[in-house]
């Protein structure tokens, strides 16, 4: 054997170790691989389900709001005619009201001026 024939298989026996060195982070990274393509498989297979449950109960919130909506014109209609009549009750009795109301303040000045007035500085001792 030559010198060159030494250097070649010194040459070769680290290049093997190399790609044995090389090989343990690949084949552990293959592993990895694995667990990911797994995971995401699980993620997959329970997305679906939690997808269909969301789309079933943004349909129900959508029906409820439907109601709600009905709900909030309705009330809305009540609220106006509450009004109406309010202002119906306060045009129909609320003018009376305040004449009777004015015509008693009169009645009750003329009885306070018709009243014999006392005596201011007068004392009972």
């Amino acid at each position: 054997m030559s010198g060159g024939d030494i250097a070649g298989l010194i040459a070769a026996g680290v290049f093997a170790v190399l790609v044995g060195l090389l090989a343990i982070p690949l084949v552990k990274l293959g592993g990895v691989l694995d667990e990911t393509r797994a995971a995401i498989r699980a993620t997959a297979e329970n997305v679906t389900p939690l997808l269909e449950e969301t789309t079933v109960t943004v349909r129900e919130t959508n029906k409820q709001l439907a109601r709600v909506d009905i709900i909030t014109s309705n009330v809305a209609d009540v609220t106006g005619n509450v009004s109406a009549l309010v202002a119906l009750f306060a045009a129909t009795v609320g003018g009376p009201l305040i004449k009777l109301a004015g015509f008693t303040a009169g009645v009750k000045a003329v009885f306070r001026a018709a009243e014999p007035s006392k005596p201011r500085g007068s004392r009972r001792r």
